[in-house]
């Protein structure tokens, strides 16, 4: 009997819908799962004679809907406001398909950039957590760098800095010649770095000059971070990772300008990879118009051009990883009428696939596409973060994360069913055109569209690097 027949015959879940073939098209087939591991991925046309479902085995089966690995959110803010958490964070995760979430490393409380934070973070996590938790690390300005190795150690999966001087205690901005140490010792370690790449003295300067006229005008926040002040950030980055030869991964791109230099730098041999988010596939800056201080994020919304862009770079795999960037802030830090005065970013890791998918099939349907983004919600930030060997995909051995997206012309998202703590979204009354109605992590139903989120707080765990 071969293995695959043999986890067919002894799973004790199968979940039956659209999987993808290894020809990359999608047909009815069915994921066998044994004590929360993947056994069998069969396609109904390949089902070898001895791939029948058990008597004993719990059948899910979801029709036409697609099957897919559970998503991995490479970019959560669970702590930077203490009315979230990871119970908050982590239930919005589930019932958006996240099965696994990387989490930012700057809490209000203090970043966690030495052992004991970290082990604090940890009992945290083992506390609240309802999927599975990866964490970042960060190294302070003042020879922070020197504890990379500890950090890693400790369980971390990488490292997030900053170009920019976002707040001086709990986001603070590492120079340039002190990103050479960190670059150097983050490659020594064997980890990732990840960046927020802006140009800290182009926008700083614009802030000066903006603060004196008190603007109402949402488009402001665009003007006081231009273009430019993002390709410096990203071309110093990758400079930088050139010269030491870390692994280096650019964080929330918003132009197409910066998404061709990360390709040339690609081509020159540098280890690097970007993500962009949602808000630069779906939205512009013609949307702050509406939305004022709701849709403040750095960087800022671009033009319908940037937008285009960054749906082809997710195409041609340059954008490799599509993120929530989820920063839930209440709405009484973004609903300022002065646009500086608000906080930056937006709640997102509960509508992260649905409005990305969605908006995917209504302009590409299921081809070539479509794999290539879910490969950008899924495999590809597990690999970025070490991951890759347990998380992402569907594949035998592999943790039984499991989300179903259903393709659903008229379910609008609405915010009083989410459950981030932020009480608001940006895609209130949106219509995405598909929506996540079960997921699975680790082989447990934690998400069920009819029945709400069934997964308890304390289940999830962290995921270190393979």
């Amino acid at each position: 009997m071969s293995d695959s027949e043999q986890a067919c015959r002894t799973a004790d879940t199968v979940v039956v819908g659209l999987v993808q073939t290894a020809a990359g098209s999608f047909e009815r087939g069915r994921v066998f799962i044994k004590d929360g591991r993947i056994g069998a991925v069969v396609p109904d046309d390949a089902t070898p004679g001895g791939a029948v479902v058990p008597d004993r085995a719990s059948v899910i089966d979801v029709g036409e809907s697609f099957v897919l690995p559970g998503a991995v959110d490479a970019h959560v803010h669970s702590y930077s406001h203490s009315g979230e958490g990871l119970l908050a964070a982590t239930s919005a995760a589930a019932a958006g398909g996240v099965t696994t979430i990387v989490e930012m490393p700057f809490d209000g409380t203090g970043p966690v950039n030495r052992r004991e934070r970290l082990e604090a973070k940890q009992e945290k996590l083992a506390d609240e957590a309802v999927i599975d938790v990866a964490l970042l690390g960060t190294l302070e300005p003042g020879g922070g760098w020197r504890r990379a190795g500890e950090l890693v150690e400790g369980g971390v999966v990488g490292f997030k800095v900053s170009l920019f001087d976002t707040d001086p205690f709990r986001f603070p901005r590492i120079d340039d010649a002190e990103l050479l140490d960190v670059a150097s010792a983050v490659g020594e370690a064997g980890s990732t770095l990840c960046t927020h790449a802006e140009n800290n003295e182009i926008i700083k300067a614009l802030l000066a000059d903006e603060s004196n006229r008190a603007s109402t005008d949402p488009r402001v926040h665009g003007r006081t971070r231009p273009p430019v002040s993002e390709s410096l950030g990203v071309l110093t980055a990758m400079e930088i990772a050139a010269d030491r030869g870390n692994a280096l991964h650019l964080c929330h791109l918003s132009t197409g300008r910066s998404s061709d230099l990360v390709a040339w730098y690609q081509g020159q041999g540098v280890d690097v990879t970007f993500e962009t988010c949602p808000h630069y596939l779906l939205l512009t800056e013609e949307d702050m118009v509406r939305q004022r201080g709701r849709l403040k994020i750095n960087p800022p919304l671009r033009g319908s051009d940037d937008r285009e862009a960054m749906w082809q770079s997710v195409i041609a795999g340059t954008a490799s990883v599509i993120s929530s960037d989820h920063a839930p802030w209440p709405a009484a830090l973004k609903d300022h009428e002065r646009i500086l005065d608000n906080s930056s970013g937006t709640p997102g890791t509960e509508t992260l696939v649905s409005t990305t998918l969605g908006a995917c099939l209504r302009r590409y349907g299921a081809g070539k596409e479509f794999s290539r983004t879910v490969a950008a919600l899924t495999e590809n930030p597990a690999d970025r973060y070490g991951m890759g060997g347990r998380k992402g995909r569907l594949a035998p051995g592999y943790d039984a994360d499991v989300m179903v997206l259903t393709p659903s012309p008229d379910w609008r998202i609405e915010t009083p069913s989410l459950h981030s703590n932020a009480g608001w979204s940006p895609y209130d009354g949106h219509v995405p055109g598909a929506r996540v109605t079960l997921t699975l992590s680790r082989g447990d139903v934690v998400w069920d569209a009819g029945k709400g989120l069934v997964g308890a707080a304390g289940r999830g765990a962290q995921v270190r690097r393979d």
